[in-house]
This record gives structure tokens, sequence and C-alpha cells, in this order.
């Protein structure tokens, strides 16, 4: 990386810094974690076990199969 890279990054990094700091000071007590910014009530269907494809099923209409798998193109140069 350059110095001006390097420049650039480190003034990013005290941006970061300083808003984690600014966060950090917060008065949080009595506040319940949350685990979205939202308030929302998510639909959930029943935990009910449902039929599925078998296996030979799964890969009936698959284009190519080996060894009881897809076969897939290989991407970005793995395997090389």
């Amino acid at each position: 990386m350059s110095e001006e890279e390097l420049d650039d990054i480190a003034a990013q990094l005290d941006t970061i810094v300083d808003a984690v700091s600014q966060v950090r000071t917060v008065d949080t007590e009595g506040v319940e974690p949350m685990s979205h910014p939202h308030s929302l009530e998510a639909g959930m269907r029943d935990d009910v076990a449902r039929t599925t494809l078998t296996q030979r099923q799964a890969l009936d209409q698959a284009p190519a199969v080996e060894d009881d798998r897809f076969v897939v193109p290989q991407i970005l140069g793995e395997g090389e």
C-alpha cells in the first residue's frame, strides 16, 4: 500500500474508533439487549417434521451426478 493509502486508512480507523468510543459512553443501565434495531414480531411457523425429497428424488433432474452428488462447474480456480 502507498503512504497515501495508509494515511487514508488510518484516518478512517480513527473515525471508527471515535464512533465506538462515543457509543460506549451511553448509559445503558436497565436497557435490555436487542437482536434487531426495530421492535418487531416475526411470525413463526410450527416446527413440524415433514416429508422431504429422498436423495434419489433430489438428484433425479440434475444435469450431472457423480458419487450420489450434484456435479457443478469449478469456480474461482479451486482445485488447481
